[in-house]
């Protein structure tokens, strides 16, 4: 067979891919909805998200139009040989990037409405099925979430190796990857806004100010908060692993055809190959999750995934073995892999309530919120440690180990060890999302009326999801980190093909002024992001406060709250909340690159990725700390529920939910887009320098 062939494997793999997606979605849709009352909930849960998203995706819409229109517009010059300053017009070029740009959009937007309608469909079986047993409200839950998990990788190695077979142009996918990119950014964010403002006003009034549960149904917000963890947990993060996941692709292909000496493609198409068996590994792996005698969601989403990375590493194996490539393509392959599981794990120590972090954080809540804040808080930036340490050796390993069979380049290594660590992103996305399909049951068991029996079950499989969410997060940030590095790589060979002699010396002032703006870069992200949390929970705390004032009857259980108006909050406050990150994304490389240079833009992006990196992870896993210690509290420990350390808990929880779901989260996709759009005008760019 041969490499190009491997092409239409991939599309293969990808079809079948979304076929057992689909499949997964209607069984998922014969199941038992409940209650007349539960499909009520439901029904609120799933108007208020398909609402948002419909709002979402038609400003996204817009903003992808506009941004397609300028792609073409620039990109319909052909620079030519920059020496000689000879530009010529090839508006086919340019109609070209901006085509893969808006297909790359729609792919991801795709992915995570497939996500979020089965989600929405999922929730209310999942907490129907918890009334026969756990493992069958597991099972129902797991499948919903692998349909987001198979659909996202099936549509990626779909539009990549498309692209590739229609045009056998490397740079045409990293448009591909830019419109995935930026949508995910957007999305994400979005998300993560909508649903920390609705869980923050929900948790302040109800539970800390007025004392009733989480999930009361006299709390104007419940819905809204439900709603949140569809569009932001589910929509937002599937959006947000399809852009890592192809941004990773993307580099290692373009590293690839940078390659010098090549008589074949065989290592442009070597990363989409490897994706392409990671869909494999993932079908079987799934097979795989069940819940045994012992009872332990958190267990069997950990075995999906080591059997799943098994399985990979072998087929991986045999691929190179008998396919004629280098081994060292293999022993990158295989360092990301490794380095991810155990980048994963280590998040599981630190968020998990089965270890020291999180019990400790929960003994000393007792004490008050701020020793809460600070034991969590110190444990969050103990967990950057590991995980750094994880991502130098991985790139460290990757590149020498490459660089040693001296056929391959170091850079491409450090490629190809990304998507290793991403490759099997069809089990961790079904896992991730998981998490907010249990959250979502939960509330649909408490607003409901469920039994208390159906309702710690509901808490069992939720407190796994948030652990299961912490274990993807800490893989796609994670490789963001080597993919932003390969980018980086990619976006340097770009300008000096140019002609431009690129200087990233750190005694040149010009690069250190951008390294200075890049390392400012995420921090000023994270703030505008949570910023725009804190003023509209303020604004719903105001609202749901109103409704308690001026209607006695809803917290005496006679009459309903107004759920739409908070939804509708909500909704509103995320989407006015997008317009500067979108152009911190977007706009602020460019606006370097044009004023500074390339030299500066360099440094920018080295800023970015430093500080990008350990502000993600630092984010997720202690916002994942605080969550768990809550819950451990809520299970009966330390006073148990309504005690003081369950109060400060509930505070410490609170400052940690725009940590792990709005702004960390968001980092990883936002120093992508950045290198993304940087390589994408990088020819742009020096031109504009060079003449």
């Amino acid at each position: 067979m041969s490499y190009q062939n491997w092409l239409f494997v991939g599309v293969g793999a990808g079809l079948v891919s979304v076929a057992v997606a689909l499949y997964l979605f209607y069984w998922v849709k014969k199941q038992n909805a409940g209650s007349e009352r539960a499909r009520e909930v439901a029904r609120w849960i799933r108007e208020g998200a398909s609402s948002y998203l419909k709002k979402l995706y038609t400003s996204l819409g817009l903003v992808a139009v506009i941004l397609a229109f300028i792609i073409a517009l620039v990109f319909s010059f052909n620079l030519g040989d920059l020496g000689s300053s000879q530009i010529t017009v090839n508006s086919g070029e340019g109609l070209r990037v901006a085509i893969t740009f808006i297909f790359g959009a729609i792919c991801s937007a795709v992915a995570g409405y497939l996500g979020m309608s089965v989600a929405v469909e999922a929730n209310v079986r999942s907490a129907t099925a918890a009334e026969k047993s756990l493992n069958q409200a597991f099972r129902v839950a797991f499948y919903a979430g692998s349909v987001m998990g198979l659909a996202m990788v099936g549509l990626a190695v779909i539009g990549m190796s498309t692209i590739y077979l229609a045009t056998g142009d490397p740079e045409l996918i990293l448009g591909f990857s830019f419109g995935a990119s930026t949508l995910a950014l957007l999305a994400k964010a979005g998300g993560g806004i909508y649903t920390k403002t609705a869980d923050i006003a929900a948790d302040l009034v109800g539970k800390v100010e007025i004392g009733i549960p989480e999930d009361d149904p006299r709390n104007p917000a419940v819905v809204a908060d439900n709603v949140g963890d569809n569009v932001g947990d589910v929509a937002g993060m599937g959006a947000d692993i399809f852009d890592s996941y192809v941004a990773s692709t993307v580099a290692a292909i373009m590293l690839g055809a940078a390659l010098p000496n090549q008589s074949d493609s065989r290592y442009v198409v070597f990363p989409l190959i490897l994706c392409a068996l990671g869909i494999i590994a993932s079908l079987i792996g799934i097979q795989f999750v069940r819940v045994g005698k012992n009872g332990k969601p958190g267990v069997a989403l950990n075995n999906g995934t080591v059997i799943t990375a098994v399985i990979y590493a072998l087929m991986v194996t045999a691929l190179v073995l008998f396919g004629g490539y280098d081994k060292g393509a293999l022993w990158a392959t295989l360092v990301g892999l490794v380095t991810g599981v155990i980048i994963g794990f280590t998040s599981d120590y630190f968020t998990s309530d089965n270890h020291k972090p999180v019990q400790e954080t929960a003994k000393v809540s007792g004490s008050g919120s701020a020793i809460n804040i600070i034991t969590g808080y110190s444990y969050g930036l103990i967990s950057i440690v590991p995980c750094v340490i994880g991502i130098v050796v991985a790139t460290l390993l990757s590149y020498y180990l490459c660089q040693a069979s001296g056929t391959l380049s170091g850079v491409y290594g450090i490629g190809i060890s990304a998507v290793g660590m991403l490759a099997i992103s069809g089990m961790i996305v079904s896992a991730d999302a998981y998490g907010p399909i249990v959250d979502n049951a939960r509330g649909i068991a408490e607003m409901s009326g469920m039994d208390h029996e159906v309702i710690e079950r509901a808490d069992v499989l939720d407190s796994a999801g948030n652990t299961a969410k912490a274990i993807t997060k800490g893989f796609s940030i994670s490789a963001a980190a080597l993919t932003v590095l390969a980018l980086f790589a990619s976006y340097a060979e770009t300008i000096e093909s140019t002609g431009f002699a690129l200087n990233l010396s750190l005694r040149d002032p010009i690069v250190i002024a951008g390294v200075f703006l890049g390392a400012m870069t995420p921090p000023l992200f994270s703030a505008l992001t949570m910023l725009a949390v804190t003023h509209n929970a303020f604004d719903m705390i105001e609202e749901i406060r109103r409704q308690f004032r001026e209607k006695p009857g809803i917290l005496a259980g006679k009459e309903l709250p107004d759920y739409n108006t908070c939804v509708g909050l909500a909704a509103q406050g995320a989407l006015k909340s997008l317009v500067l990150p979108a152009f911190i994304a977007v706009g602020l490389p460019l606006l370097v690159g044009f004023l500074l240079g390339p030299n500066a833009l360099g440094g920018f992006l080295g800023g970015s990725i430093f500080t990008g990196i350990v502000l993600a992870l630092l984010m997720s896993n202690a916002g994942g700390l605080w969550d768990n210690a809550k819950k451990y509290i809520e299970s009966g420990t330390f006073g148990g529920p309504g005690s003081e350390a369950h109060k400060a808990a509930v505070v410490g929880d609170t400052v940690g939910d725009p940590f792990k779901d709005t702004a960390g989260p968001s980092i990883n996709t936002l120093i992508t887009v950045m290198s993304l759009v940087s390589t994408l005008f990088a020819p742009v760019i020096a031109a504009f320098h060079l003449f």
